[in-house]
């Protein structure tokens, strides 16, 4: 069950992370007309974006390889999205130009990759059969 959980957590993190990538470098890179689309992005955001977008596709790999340094990298990705969000409410409350769409998709992005380093956390941190490797 641990190692389809981990394969299944591998596959959505590629996913997530390309799209993420790829959305984050159209916006900073005005590709394809994206930036136009998005309305009033807040750039640090962006950015924060594209850096959890490597961490994933990093993490997506210790998934697959059994590594233990996945939970640090997905905790790192939580931190640099959690300061963001923070970041992006006194942004808002100083009176910043922002989409209402941004908070949402923050606290799903949160979510999310908190949930995944608990994943990693205990399939392969805390994971007996890994100690016994060691």
């Amino acid at each position: 069950m641990r190692k389809v959980l981990r394969y299944l957590s591998a596959i959505i993190l590629v996913g997530f992370g390309l799209l993420t990538l790829f959305l984050s470098t159209s916006i900073i890179f005005d590709l394809f007309g994206i930036r136009a689309k998005e309305g009033n992005y807040v750039l640090f955001v962006v950015w924060s974006n594209f850096v959890s977008s490597i961490l994933y596709l990093c993490s997506a790999y210790g998934f697959l390889k059994f590594k233990s340094w996945t939970t640090i990298i997905l905790s790192v990705a939580s931190v640099i999205l959690i300061i963001s969000f923070v970041s992006l409410k006194i942004h808002i409350s100083n009176g910043g130009i922002y989409e209402t769409k941004t908070v949402g998709a923050m606290i799903f992005r949160i979510s999310l990759t908190i949930a995944f380093t608990l994943i990693a956390y205990f399939t392969i941190t805390n994971n007996k059969d890994n100690e016994l490797k060691k």
